[in-house]
């Protein structure tokens, strides 16, 4: 199977050079191409991104200007590869060894068209904060995103190429929530969609407060546009979206940090209302020219 690989960024020139370094070789080792989009960075990651492709073949420059948004830097990318299969990631992980490996013999043993692997959160040592913790606590349950949601993140994800020429590609409106989005289409196109655990990717977690909490914002703000632009999948405002819950509770977990997380939980309920509210008063202006998700 020919498979390229991915990554969008913004702004991030050090979580991009970990990534590659991470992946360059490897990808080489297996006669794929790395398709890093940068989605307009005002920093220094463009010129990161030109170093390694100096000294890793494999690595290959675009760029997404038009349109600012992560799921516009992938439509780019899928633009500009003919590879039968396409694996996602995102900027500031690492992959294991094996990842591909595991990853692409599930999908041929199985025969399926879209696979979401697992994602394991990883807290670097200066960073033991109780965001981080609780982060790493609520994590990147793929399996039970598939299962109960019918997706996958895009952070770990492989997805056979006639998928987006029969389904189209992901909706470059969308602030967040366009990895559902897309995974709830391909579900109900009736592709078989699976989940590897064998091949696994590092993502290092939101270890300070304002991070994770301006995360929920955007979450927040996707759910408004998802409600706006799919009414008919996602109820229409001003009723967010309810999905079912996932599995997060831990015995074994200490009652403070029981507690703690609960608050914490609590608190990104709240910014996740204040982005919907927030979105739902001013509208997002993102791929305004865009009427859905573009054909490939």
């Amino acid at each position: 199977m020919n498979v390229d690989i991915i990554v969008p960024v913004y702004d991030d020139p050090e979580g991009i050079r970990v990534t590659l370094d991470s992946l360059a070789e490897l990808a080489s080792g297996h006669d794929v191409t790395l398709y890093v989009v940068d989605n307009g960075s005002t920093d220094d990651t463009r010129n990161v991104i030109r170093e390694r492709a100096e000294t890793y073949p494999a690595v290959t420059l675009l760029v997404e200007e038009e349109i600012q948004g992560s799921y516009a830097a992938r439509n780019t990318g899928i633009r500009h590869t003919d590879a039968d299969i396409l694996a996602f990631l995102d900027a500031d992980m690492r992959v294991a060894d094996d990842y591909f490996d595991h990853a692409l013999a599930y999908l041929r043993d199985n025969d399926l068209d879209y696979l979401g692997c697992r994602v394991e959160l990883t807290i670097p040592d200066d960073q033991h904060t109780r965001t981080a913790r609780y982060n790493a606590h609520t994590g990147f349950p793929v399996q039970q995103y598939l299962d109960r949601h019918h997706y996958a993140p895009t952070c770990a994800l492989f997805v056979r190429r006639e998928v987006f020429e029969d389904v189209g590609l992901f909706d470059p409106r969308l602030i967040s929530g366009g990895d559902m989005e897309f995974g709830n289409r391909v579900d109900a196109a009736g592709y078989d969609m699976g989940y590897c655990a064998d091949a696994v990717v590092y993502h290092p977690v939101r270890a300070s407060f304002r991070s994770l909490y301006g995360k929920n914002v955007r979450v927040g703000r996707g759910h408004c546009q998802l409600q706006r632009y799919y009414p008919d999948r996602y109820g229409e405002p001003p009723i967010p979206p309810r999905h079912p819950p996932l599995d997060t509770d831990d015995p074994d977990l200490p009652v403070r940090d029981r507690l703690a997380f609960g608050a914490l939980s609590m608190t990104m309920t709240t910014a996740r209302a204040s982005g919907y509210a927030r979105e739902l008063a001013s509208p997002s202006d993102t791929g305004a020219d865009v009427d859905g998700p573009p054909e490939l």
